[in-house]
């Protein structure tokens, strides 16, 4: 469970996110919709540990962000420009992570490339991707270690029709299996599909209905 406690940021001046208070809940998908600027990625940035607070808290399972942990324990991250490793083959990018934490075995990785609809045994280098591709590989790496927690920021740009299809069945898949799933995205056809609950974001506040 991740509970955020008049959770505040201010950047050069301006309050990016504003006393926010919310509990997510585990085996549930969270959308978060705004226009840009609005302060949906800074909220899961906030949550994902990789910012300091202004003022407030956030509880992850018991345990206080910044206190008694730097980082959620168990978390899968789509921000921005993950950090792919591109003179590496697809595959050998999961199998360089996974020796950090050594919990996700050959087997769990080969079957999560293939559920983003890549193949595992693709020889091309990932600065040889097409966009989508790298999109694709961005949301395994979130999923492939099956997280508590995951937090993705338009995991579905630049991905085709049929991508799209096989993410939206994935993440329901990781909703199922209990995991905590906070989604920010402009496509409200996204948002509307997989959330069981939408929130609105406007000047870094998260408006009531």
């Amino acid at each position: 469970m991740i509970e955020l406690v008049n959770v505040s940021k201010e950047l050069q001046k301006k309050w990016v996110l504003k006393d926010i208070s919310i509990t997510f809940e585990p085996g549930k998908i969270y959308g978060i919709k705004g226009k840009n600027g609005a302060g949906k990625t800074m909220l899961l940035r906030a949550i994902s540990g990789l910012i300091n607070l202004s003022s407030g808290e956030i509880i992850i399972s018991g345990e206080k962000l910044h206190e008694d942990i730097d980082f959620p324990r168990s978390v899968g991250i789509l921000i921005e420009n993950n950090n792919l490793l591109p003179e590496y083959t697809g595959i050998k990018n999961l199998q360089m992570l996974s020796k950090i934490k050594k919990v996700a075995t050959e087997e769990k990785i080969i079957q999560t490339l293939e559920s983003v609809g890549l193949d595992p045994y693709d020889k091309r280098t990932v600065k040889k991707y097409s966009l989508g591709m790298k999109q694709r590989l961005s949301i395994a790496q979130a999923i492939f270690e099956e997280p508590d927690i995951i937090l993705l920021d338009e995991p579905t740009n630049a991905i085709d029709t049929e991508g799209v299809l096989d993410i939206r069945k994935l993440l329901i898949n990781e909703k199922q299996r209990g995991a905590t799933i906070v989604i920010a995205s402009h496509s409200v056809e996204d948002l509307s599909e997989l959330s069981d609950e939408i929130l609105q974001m406007e000047s870094g506040r998260i408006k009531d209905d």
